[in-house]
Protein backbone atom coordinates (compact mmCIF):
# COMPACT_ATOMS: atom_id res chain seq x y z
CA UNK A 1 0.00 0.00 0.00
CA UNK A 2 2.69 2.05 0.71
CA UNK A 3 4.79 1.51 -2.56
CA UNK A 4 1.17 1.97 -4.26
CA UNK A 5 1.17 6.06 -2.24
CA UNK A 6 4.99 6.36 -3.21
CA UNK A 7 3.90 5.87 -6.86
CA UNK A 8 1.03 7.88 -7.40
CA UNK A 9 3.02 10.88 -5.58
CA UNK A 10 5.96 10.05 -7.87
CA UNK A 11 3.27 9.93 -10.64
CA UNK A 12 1.60 13.22 -9.29
CA UNK A 13 5.15 14.90 -9.44
CA UNK A 14 5.90 13.80 -12.76
CA UNK A 15 2.29 14.75 -14.26
CA UNK A 16 2.99 18.13 -12.54
CA UNK A 17 6.75 18.35 -14.13
CA UNK A 18 5.48 17.99 -17.86
CA UNK A 19 2.96 20.07 -17.12
CA UNK A 20 4.93 22.95 -16.13
CA UNK A 21 7.75 22.52 -18.69
CA UNK A 22 4.72 22.25 -21.22
CA UNK A 23 3.44 25.57 -19.95
CA UNK A 24 7.33 26.73 -20.41
CA UNK A 25 7.88 25.48 -24.22
CA UNK A 26 7.58 28.82 -26.41
CA UNK A 27 5.23 27.47 -29.25
CA UNK A 28 8.07 27.11 -32.45
CA UNK A 29 6.06 28.07 -35.63
CA UNK A 30 5.84 25.78 -38.39
CA UNK A 31 5.86 26.90 -42.06
CA UNK A 32 3.07 26.06 -43.81
CA UNK A 33 3.77 26.86 -47.24
CA UNK A 34 0.48 27.99 -48.88
CA UNK A 35 0.42 26.28 -52.18
CA UNK A 36 -2.58 28.24 -53.93
CA UNK A 37 -1.24 26.48 -57.48
CA UNK A 38 1.56 24.38 -59.02
CA UNK A 39 2.00 26.79 -61.70
CA UNK A 40 1.53 29.87 -62.02
CA UNK A 41 -1.35 31.34 -64.86
CA UNK A 42 0.14 31.43 -68.25
CA UNK A 43 3.33 29.62 -67.30
CA UNK A 44 3.88 26.54 -70.12
CA UNK A 45 5.59 24.36 -67.91
CA UNK A 46 6.27 23.77 -64.50
CA UNK A 47 9.70 24.27 -63.00
CA UNK A 48 12.51 23.37 -61.09
CA UNK A 49 11.77 24.36 -57.51
CA UNK A 50 15.18 26.44 -57.54
CA UNK A 51 14.96 28.03 -61.42
CA UNK A 52 13.83 31.36 -60.16
CA UNK A 53 15.19 34.28 -61.43
CA UNK A 54 14.80 35.87 -58.29
CA UNK A 55 18.16 33.72 -57.62
CA UNK A 56 20.14 35.40 -60.23
CA UNK A 57 22.28 39.29 -59.06
CA UNK A 58 20.89 42.39 -60.89
CA UNK A 59 24.38 42.38 -61.78
CA UNK A 60 24.15 39.42 -64.19
CA UNK A 61 20.47 39.93 -64.87
CA UNK A 62 20.55 42.95 -66.52
CA UNK A 63 23.44 43.37 -69.24
CA UNK A 64 24.05 47.05 -69.67
CA UNK A 65 27.07 48.72 -68.05
CA UNK A 66 25.41 52.23 -67.08
CA UNK A 67 22.27 50.66 -66.08
CA UNK A 68 24.29 48.61 -63.35
CA UNK A 69 26.09 51.28 -62.68
CA UNK A 70 23.10 53.91 -61.69
CA UNK A 71 21.93 50.50 -59.55
CA UNK A 72 24.89 50.55 -57.90
CA UNK A 73 25.07 53.88 -56.91
CA UNK A 74 21.57 53.46 -55.52
CA UNK A 75 22.04 50.83 -53.49
CA UNK A 76 24.77 52.80 -51.63
CA UNK A 77 23.23 56.51 -51.81
CA UNK A 78 19.50 56.02 -51.97
CA UNK A 79 18.24 58.13 -48.51
CA UNK A 80 15.16 55.89 -48.44
CA UNK A 81 17.04 52.42 -48.37
CA UNK A 82 19.54 54.51 -45.79
CA UNK A 83 16.63 54.54 -43.38
CA UNK A 84 15.94 51.42 -43.66
CA UNK A 85 19.42 50.38 -42.66
CA UNK A 86 19.39 52.73 -39.94
CA UNK A 87 16.10 50.69 -38.97
CA UNK A 88 18.02 47.55 -38.85
CA UNK A 89 20.80 49.19 -36.60
CA UNK A 90 17.99 50.72 -34.26
CA UNK A 91 16.93 47.39 -33.93
CA UNK A 92 19.80 45.40 -33.48
CA UNK A 93 20.63 47.71 -30.09
CA UNK A 94 16.74 46.36 -28.97
CA UNK A 95 17.02 42.73 -29.79
CA UNK A 96 20.60 43.31 -28.02
CA UNK A 97 18.99 44.69 -24.70
CA UNK A 98 16.53 41.53 -25.32
CA UNK A 99 19.17 39.32 -24.33
CA UNK A 100 19.80 40.74 -20.97
CA UNK A 101 15.52 39.93 -20.06
CA UNK A 102 17.32 37.19 -17.71
CA UNK A 103 19.56 38.91 -16.06
CA UNK A 104 19.10 40.28 -12.74
CA UNK A 105 18.55 43.97 -12.20
CA UNK A 106 21.62 45.34 -10.19
CA UNK A 107 21.02 48.87 -8.87
CA UNK A 108 23.80 50.74 -6.15
CA UNK A 109 22.05 53.50 -3.56
CA UNK A 110 25.61 55.21 -2.86
CA UNK A 111 24.20 57.46 -0.76
CA UNK A 112 20.89 58.09 0.89
CA UNK A 113 20.63 60.34 3.60
CA UNK A 114 17.02 60.60 4.91
CA UNK A 115 15.22 62.77 8.18
CA UNK A 116 11.96 61.97 9.64
CA UNK A 117 10.37 63.86 12.31
CA UNK A 118 7.54 62.33 13.90
CA UNK A 119 4.52 63.95 15.58
CA UNK A 120 5.01 64.48 19.31
CA UNK A 121 1.62 62.67 20.30
CA UNK A 122 2.93 59.18 18.06
CA UNK A 123 4.55 56.44 19.38
CA UNK A 124 7.54 56.79 17.26
CA UNK A 125 7.82 60.45 18.90
CA UNK A 126 7.65 59.56 22.09
CA UNK A 127 10.35 56.88 21.45
CA UNK A 128 12.56 58.94 19.89
CA UNK A 129 11.99 61.47 22.57
CA UNK A 130 12.62 58.81 25.32
CA UNK A 131 15.50 57.08 23.84
CA UNK A 132 17.28 59.51 21.47
CA UNK A 133 16.49 62.00 23.34
CA UNK A 134 15.10 64.32 19.68
CA UNK A 135 12.40 64.92 18.29
CA UNK A 136 13.41 63.74 14.86
CA UNK A 137 15.72 60.69 13.58
CA UNK A 138 18.44 60.05 10.84
CA UNK A 139 18.67 57.81 8.39
CA UNK A 140 22.06 56.80 6.35
CA UNK A 141 22.49 54.11 3.68
CA UNK A 142 24.51 52.71 1.28
CA UNK A 143 23.20 49.72 -0.76
CA UNK A 144 23.06 47.95 -3.49
CA UNK A 145 19.84 45.75 -4.46
CA UNK A 146 19.02 43.20 -6.68
CA UNK A 147 15.98 42.25 -8.29
CA UNK A 148 15.13 38.93 -10.66
CA UNK A 149 12.08 37.48 -12.04
CA UNK A 150 12.11 33.56 -12.96
CA UNK A 151 11.67 33.03 -16.25
CA UNK A 152 9.37 29.90 -14.91
CA UNK A 153 6.98 29.89 -17.33
CA UNK A 154 8.58 31.00 -20.62
CA UNK A 155 6.88 34.94 -20.91
CA UNK A 156 10.75 36.60 -21.27
CA UNK A 157 11.55 34.21 -23.63
CA UNK A 158 8.37 34.99 -25.30
CA UNK A 159 8.98 38.67 -24.96
CA UNK A 160 12.74 37.79 -26.84
CA UNK A 161 11.18 36.17 -29.68
CA UNK A 162 8.76 39.36 -30.34
CA UNK A 163 11.87 41.54 -30.02
CA UNK A 164 13.80 38.68 -32.26
CA UNK A 165 10.51 39.47 -34.92
CA UNK A 166 10.96 42.76 -34.81
CA UNK A 167 14.42 42.68 -36.05
CA UNK A 168 14.14 40.30 -38.67
CA UNK A 169 11.32 42.66 -40.48
CA UNK A 170 13.40 45.74 -40.21
CA UNK A 171 15.67 43.33 -42.26
CA UNK A 172 12.91 42.45 -44.56
CA UNK A 173 11.65 45.75 -44.93
CA UNK A 174 15.08 47.26 -46.24
CA UNK A 175 15.29 43.94 -48.27
CA UNK A 176 11.69 45.28 -50.19
CA UNK A 177 13.17 48.38 -50.31
CA UNK A 178 15.58 47.31 -52.48
CA UNK A 179 13.73 45.22 -54.57
CA UNK A 180 11.67 48.02 -55.50
CA UNK A 181 14.39 50.70 -55.63
CA UNK A 182 15.96 48.49 -58.22
CA UNK A 183 12.63 47.74 -60.91
CA UNK A 184 12.55 51.86 -60.36
CA UNK A 185 15.71 52.19 -61.27
CA UNK A 186 15.61 50.17 -63.92
CA UNK A 187 12.42 51.48 -65.29
CA UNK A 188 13.24 55.05 -65.16
CA UNK A 189 16.64 54.43 -67.22
CA UNK A 190 14.78 52.29 -70.25
CA UNK A 191 11.94 55.04 -70.39
CA UNK A 192 14.63 57.41 -70.12
CA UNK A 193 15.84 55.60 -73.47
CA UNK A 194 12.32 55.67 -75.13
CA UNK A 195 12.30 59.42 -74.49
CA UNK A 196 15.65 59.26 -76.97
CA UNK A 197 13.81 57.15 -79.29
CA UNK A 198 10.67 58.72 -79.58
CA UNK A 199 12.06 62.57 -79.62
CA UNK A 200 15.12 60.77 -82.51
CA UNK A 201 12.16 60.07 -84.05
CA UNK A 202 10.31 62.79 -84.04
CA UNK A 203 13.06 65.07 -84.56
CA UNK A 204 13.91 62.79 -87.86
CA UNK A 205 9.97 63.11 -89.26
CA UNK A 206 10.45 67.07 -88.46
CA UNK A 207 13.63 67.07 -91.07
CA UNK A 208 10.83 65.00 -93.20
CA UNK A 209 8.11 67.49 -93.38
CA UNK A 210 10.61 70.68 -93.82
CA UNK A 211 11.98 68.60 -97.20
CA UNK A 212 8.88 67.98 -98.42
CA UNK A 213 7.57 71.55 -97.12
CA UNK A 214 10.96 72.89 -98.87
CA UNK A 215 9.64 70.22 -102.69
CA UNK A 216 5.78 71.82 -102.09
CA UNK A 217 7.00 75.32 -101.85
CA UNK A 218 9.25 74.85 -105.46
CA UNK A 219 6.32 73.38 -107.09
CA UNK A 220 4.01 76.26 -106.31
CA UNK A 221 6.73 78.75 -108.02
CA UNK A 222 6.56 76.25 -110.66
CA UNK A 223 2.82 76.22 -110.78
CA UNK A 224 2.65 72.67 -110.23
CA UNK A 225 0.49 73.08 -107.20
CA UNK A 226 -1.56 75.18 -105.00
CA UNK A 227 -1.11 76.98 -101.89
CA UNK A 228 -3.56 74.82 -99.98
CA UNK A 229 -0.67 72.33 -99.81
CA UNK A 230 2.02 74.32 -98.79
CA UNK A 231 -0.33 75.51 -95.90
CA UNK A 232 -1.23 72.18 -94.96
CA UNK A 233 2.43 70.72 -94.92
CA UNK A 234 3.45 73.78 -92.63
CA UNK A 235 0.44 72.74 -90.20
CA UNK A 236 1.55 69.24 -90.43
CA UNK A 237 4.74 70.36 -90.10
CA UNK A 238 3.87 72.68 -86.79
CA UNK A 239 1.74 69.18 -85.46
CA UNK A 240 5.39 67.19 -85.41
CA UNK A 241 7.45 70.15 -84.42
CA UNK A 242 5.24 71.47 -81.05
CA UNK A 243 5.95 67.68 -79.71
CA UNK A 244 9.75 68.20 -79.64
CA UNK A 245 10.34 70.59 -76.70
CA UNK A 246 7.56 68.40 -74.59
CA UNK A 247 9.36 65.37 -75.49
CA UNK A 248 12.30 67.23 -74.14
CA UNK A 249 11.21 68.40 -70.58
CA UNK A 250 9.59 64.75 -70.09
CA UNK A 251 13.38 63.74 -70.87
CA UNK A 252 14.45 66.45 -68.03
CA UNK A 253 12.05 65.64 -65.58
CA UNK A 254 12.92 61.86 -66.02
CA UNK A 255 16.46 62.54 -65.33
CA UNK A 256 15.79 64.39 -62.33
CA UNK A 257 13.99 61.37 -60.92
CA UNK A 258 16.12 58.45 -61.97
CA UNK A 259 19.33 60.69 -60.54
CA UNK A 260 17.42 61.19 -57.16
CA UNK A 261 16.69 57.30 -56.93
CA UNK A 262 20.12 56.88 -57.26
CA UNK A 263 21.43 59.70 -54.67
CA UNK A 264 22.45 62.34 -56.55
CA UNK A 265 21.90 66.24 -57.14
CA UNK A 266 19.21 66.01 -60.00
CA UNK A 267 21.03 66.63 -63.28
CA UNK A 268 21.93 64.64 -66.96
CA UNK A 269 22.07 61.03 -66.97
CA UNK A 270 24.50 59.45 -69.24
CA UNK A 271 23.47 56.74 -71.18
CA UNK A 272 25.19 55.46 -75.07
CA UNK A 273 22.60 52.89 -75.36
CA UNK A 274 19.83 53.05 -77.89
CA UNK A 275 16.24 51.39 -76.83
CA UNK A 276 16.37 49.26 -80.15
CA UNK A 277 19.92 47.88 -79.00
CA UNK A 278 18.39 47.06 -75.36
CA UNK A 279 18.45 42.59 -75.86
CA UNK A 280 15.74 41.27 -73.52
CA UNK A 281 17.06 38.86 -70.86
CA UNK A 282 16.03 34.99 -72.24
CA UNK A 283 15.20 31.73 -70.44
CA UNK A 284 13.12 33.44 -68.08
CA UNK A 285 12.77 30.42 -65.29
CA UNK A 286 10.16 31.25 -63.10
CA UNK A 287 10.16 28.80 -60.71
CA UNK A 288 7.10 27.41 -58.46
CA UNK A 289 4.70 29.71 -56.18
CA UNK A 290 6.65 28.09 -53.24
CA UNK A 291 9.87 30.03 -54.30
CA UNK A 292 8.19 33.37 -53.56
CA UNK A 293 8.01 32.46 -49.92
CA UNK A 294 12.13 32.40 -50.36
CA UNK A 295 12.52 35.22 -51.84
CA UNK A 296 9.89 38.32 -51.50
CA UNK A 297 10.68 40.33 -48.71
CA UNK A 298 6.97 41.05 -48.49
CA UNK A 299 5.75 37.27 -47.42
CA UNK A 300 8.68 36.70 -45.83
CA UNK A 301 7.61 39.87 -43.40
CA UNK A 302 4.31 38.22 -43.52
CA UNK A 303 5.18 34.90 -41.96
CA UNK A 304 7.36 36.75 -39.86
CA UNK A 305 3.60 38.70 -38.35
CA UNK A 306 2.75 34.98 -37.92
CA UNK A 307 5.55 34.28 -35.59
CA UNK A 308 5.09 36.98 -33.47
CA UNK A 309 1.61 36.52 -33.09
CA UNK A 310 2.25 32.98 -31.62
CA UNK A 311 4.88 34.63 -29.19
CA UNK A 312 2.50 37.12 -28.05
CA UNK A 313 -0.13 34.51 -27.05
CA UNK A 314 2.43 32.58 -24.98
CA UNK A 315 3.38 35.92 -23.19
CA UNK A 316 -0.70 36.90 -22.93
CA UNK A 317 -1.03 33.24 -21.21
CA UNK A 318 1.82 33.32 -19.41
CA UNK A 319 0.83 36.46 -17.63
CA UNK A 320 -1.60 34.58 -16.03
CA UNK A 321 0.55 32.16 -14.47
CA UNK A 322 1.91 32.97 -10.34
CA UNK A 323 5.00 34.78 -10.97
CA UNK A 324 8.01 34.34 -8.80
CA UNK A 325 10.08 38.00 -7.77
CA UNK A 326 13.41 37.59 -5.79
CA UNK A 327 14.84 41.00 -4.22
CA UNK A 328 17.56 40.89 -2.27
CA UNK A 329 19.52 44.06 -0.25
CA UNK A 330 22.34 44.70 1.21
CA UNK A 331 24.96 47.36 2.37
CA UNK A 332 25.49 49.58 5.28
CA UNK A 333 23.24 51.48 7.85
CA UNK A 334 23.36 53.93 10.94
CA UNK A 335 21.35 56.38 12.01
CA UNK A 336 24.73 58.65 12.93
CA UNK A 337 26.88 59.77 10.44
CA UNK A 338 29.99 58.83 12.18
CA UNK A 339 28.82 55.17 12.16
CA UNK A 340 27.89 55.28 8.81
CA UNK A 341 30.62 53.36 7.38
CA UNK A 342 32.03 51.58 11.08
CA UNK A 343 32.58 47.83 9.98
CA UNK A 344 30.83 45.55 10.58
CA UNK A 345 28.55 47.16 12.46
CA UNK A 346 26.63 48.89 10.06
CA UNK A 347 26.68 45.96 7.32
CA UNK A 348 22.98 44.91 6.97
CA UNK A 349 21.34 42.64 4.33
CA UNK A 350 17.62 40.93 3.26
CA UNK A 351 16.68 38.85 0.55
CA UNK A 352 12.69 38.19 -0.45
CA UNK A 353 11.19 35.81 -2.79
CA UNK A 354 7.28 36.86 -3.44
CA UNK A 355 5.23 34.51 -5.40
CA UNK A 356 2.05 36.47 -6.86
CA UNK A 357 -1.06 35.06 -8.67
CA UNK A 358 -3.36 37.48 -10.78
CA UNK A 359 -7.20 36.61 -9.23
CA UNK A 360 -9.08 39.53 -10.49
CA UNK A 361 -7.72 41.85 -13.26
CA UNK A 362 -10.80 43.24 -14.56
CA UNK A 363 -10.44 40.42 -17.40
CA UNK A 364 -7.46 42.37 -18.36
CA UNK A 365 -5.24 39.33 -18.81
CA UNK A 366 -8.27 37.33 -20.51
CA UNK A 367 -8.78 39.90 -22.62
CA UNK A 368 -4.81 39.92 -23.53
CA UNK A 369 -4.84 36.52 -24.58
CA UNK A 370 -8.51 37.13 -26.56
CA UNK A 371 -7.03 39.79 -28.66
CA UNK A 372 -3.90 37.87 -29.19
CA UNK A 373 -5.71 34.65 -31.00
CA UNK A 374 -7.67 37.03 -32.60
CA UNK A 375 -4.43 38.59 -33.81
CA UNK A 376 -2.72 35.33 -35.12
CA UNK A 377 -5.97 34.57 -37.01
CA UNK A 378 -5.13 37.93 -38.53
CA UNK A 379 -1.76 37.42 -39.36
CA UNK A 380 -2.40 34.01 -41.21
CA UNK A 381 -5.08 35.52 -43.40
CA UNK A 382 -3.06 38.37 -44.33
CA UNK A 383 -0.02 36.19 -45.17
CA UNK A 384 -2.44 34.08 -47.13
CA UNK A 385 -3.65 37.15 -49.11
CA UNK A 386 -0.14 38.27 -49.49
CA UNK A 387 0.58 35.21 -51.03
CA UNK A 388 -2.55 35.78 -53.68
CA UNK A 389 -0.95 38.90 -54.65
CA UNK A 390 2.41 37.81 -55.05
CA UNK A 391 1.03 35.08 -57.74
CA UNK A 392 -0.97 37.27 -59.24
CA UNK A 393 1.80 40.14 -59.78
CA UNK A 394 3.62 37.36 -61.29
CA UNK A 395 0.89 36.19 -63.71
CA UNK A 396 0.38 39.99 -64.54
CA UNK A 397 4.05 40.19 -65.51
CA UNK A 398 3.95 37.09 -67.49
CA UNK A 399 0.75 38.17 -69.44
CA UNK A 400 2.38 41.44 -70.01
CA UNK A 401 5.51 39.91 -71.36
CA UNK A 402 3.67 37.32 -73.61
CA UNK A 403 1.45 40.31 -75.10
CA UNK A 404 3.91 42.52 -75.45
CA UNK A 405 5.74 39.94 -77.24
CA UNK A 406 2.90 39.30 -79.84
CA UNK A 407 2.37 43.28 -79.85
CA UNK A 408 5.69 43.48 -81.15
CA UNK A 409 6.12 42.03 -83.64
CA UNK A 410 2.75 43.36 -85.46
CA UNK A 411 4.25 46.57 -84.85
CA UNK A 412 7.37 45.73 -86.35
CA UNK A 413 5.32 44.78 -89.55
CA UNK A 414 3.47 47.82 -88.97
CA UNK A 415 6.68 50.72 -89.02
CA UNK A 416 8.04 48.29 -92.08
CA UNK A 417 4.32 48.34 -94.00
CA UNK A 418 4.53 52.46 -93.39
CA UNK A 419 7.71 52.85 -94.45
CA UNK A 420 6.85 51.54 -97.68
CA UNK A 421 3.38 53.55 -97.70
CA UNK A 422 5.44 57.06 -97.35
CA UNK A 423 7.77 56.28 -100.20
CA UNK A 424 4.49 55.06 -102.37
CA UNK A 425 2.52 57.94 -101.40
CA UNK A 426 5.43 60.41 -102.73
CA UNK A 427 6.15 58.83 -105.97
CA UNK A 428 2.46 58.81 -106.88
CA UNK A 429 2.64 62.31 -105.81
CA UNK A 430 5.29 62.98 -108.10
CA UNK A 431 3.43 61.48 -110.64
CA UNK A 432 0.17 62.98 -109.87
CA UNK A 433 -1.06 60.22 -108.98
CA UNK A 434 -2.33 60.64 -105.64
CA UNK A 435 -3.24 63.66 -103.62
CA UNK A 436 -1.34 65.39 -100.99
CA UNK A 437 -3.69 64.52 -98.36
CA UNK A 438 -2.78 60.91 -98.86
CA UNK A 439 1.21 61.99 -98.52
CA UNK A 440 0.57 63.50 -95.08
CA UNK A 441 -1.57 60.76 -93.80
CA UNK A 442 0.79 58.43 -94.83
CA UNK A 443 3.11 60.39 -92.96
CA UNK A 444 1.24 61.14 -89.79
CA UNK A 445 1.19 57.22 -90.09
CA UNK A 446 4.50 56.18 -90.32
CA UNK A 447 5.36 58.66 -87.53
CA UNK A 448 2.75 57.35 -85.54
CA UNK A 449 3.85 53.40 -86.20
CA UNK A 450 7.38 53.90 -85.11
CA UNK A 451 5.94 55.65 -81.99
CA UNK A 452 4.22 52.76 -81.04
CA UNK A 453 6.75 50.34 -81.97
CA UNK A 454 8.88 51.86 -79.40
CA UNK A 455 6.37 52.15 -76.62
CA UNK A 456 5.86 48.64 -77.02
CA UNK A 457 9.60 48.05 -77.20
CA UNK A 458 9.47 49.77 -73.80
CA UNK A 459 6.36 47.95 -72.20
CA UNK A 460 8.31 44.73 -72.91
CA UNK A 461 11.13 45.44 -70.76
CA UNK A 462 9.39 47.00 -68.23
CA UNK A 463 7.43 43.91 -68.44
CA UNK A 464 10.49 41.73 -67.87
CA UNK A 465 11.36 43.89 -64.90
CA UNK A 466 8.46 43.64 -62.72
CA UNK A 467 8.43 39.64 -63.68
CA UNK A 468 11.57 39.71 -62.30
CA UNK A 469 10.39 42.02 -58.88
CA UNK A 470 7.21 40.44 -58.36
CA UNK A 471 9.89 36.81 -57.81
CA UNK A 472 11.50 38.43 -55.87
CA UNK A 473 14.93 39.23 -57.48
CA UNK A 474 17.08 42.47 -56.73
CA UNK A 475 17.64 42.12 -53.47
CA UNK A 476 20.58 38.86 -53.65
Amino acid sequence: MKQIKRNCRYGMVLLATITVLHACRVPQYARNEMKPVDRYRNQEEVQERDSSIAKISYRDFFKDEILISLLDSALKKNNDLNVALKQIEFASEGYKQAKWLNVPLLNANLANVGINRPSDNSMNGMMASQFMGQKYNMDYTSSIQLSWEADIWGKLKGQKQEVLVDFLKTQEAARAIKTRLVAEVVQGYYNLLLLDRQLEITKRNLGFADSTLFILNKQVELGLTNILSVQQQEVARDQVAKQIPAIEARIHVQENALSILVGEVPGPVKRTTRLDQVQSPTNLSLGVPANLLSYRPDLRSSELDVRRSLASIHIARASMYPNLNITAQGGLNAFKANNWFNLPGSLFAAATGTIVQPILNGRQLKTRLEQSKITKDQMELNFKQTMLKAVGEVSDALIQLEKSDEQLETSNLQVERSAQLVQNALLLYKFNEATYLEVIVAQTNRLQAELDQATVKSQKINAITSLYRALGGGWL
